[in-house]
């Protein structure tokens, strides 16, 4: 499969959408040095899920130092064609950590275990290959990241041209 990307003129993040259990519409940072999916605690919160309850928790290394945060199962996560069920993801409160953003996790490389993939900078493209070599071109929104058919010329979201 392969979709299309802008990067953020200012951060250079790639930003996608995600949905919690098919229904939570979260904006995740797209990050290969991320180990672990990680999640705003209040976007967990929102979404129903008993985040004061965690048990398991972990430290992380970011670029404001060490950070301990809770590990918690999800019960799926779906980003670019990908759907992860059962899965554990990090969570730690973005706003106590000194963190403002306008998104709500990180989509680490554990997502995409035991799948290939390629993020090619020069066409800004994600490409994934399943078994049996089966690709997919959808387009991703510049303006709200939503997925759309690779013959959309506008998003089916926001209306924004693609």
């Amino acid at each position: 499969m392969i979709y299309t990307f802008e990067r953020e003129r200012e951060s250079g993040i790639i930003f996608v959408t995600a949905r919690l259990d098919s229904e939570y519409k979260l904006k995740m940072a797209f990050d290969t040095a991320a180990s672990r999916t990680t999640f705003d605690f209040n976007a967990l919160h929102v979404a129903g899920y008993p985040v004061r309850e965690i048990t398991e928790t972990s430290a992380i290394e970011t670029a404001n130092g060490i950070v301990k945060v809770g590990v918690f199962e999800v019960d799926s996560i779906s980003a670019l064609g990908h759907t992860k069920s059962k899965m554990k993801v990090q969570v730690y409160d973005f706003l106590a950590h000194g963190i403002l953003s306008d998104y709500e996790g990180v989509l680490g490389i554990d997502f995409f275990d035991n799948t290939k993939f390629c993020v090619d900078m020069i066409e800004q493209t994600f490409q994934f290959l399943k078994q049996g070599g089966y690709r997919h071109t959808i387009k991703i929104c510049p303006h709200c990241s939503t997925t759309s058919p690779a013959n959309a010329k506008f998003c089916m979201e926001c209306a924004t041209k693609l």
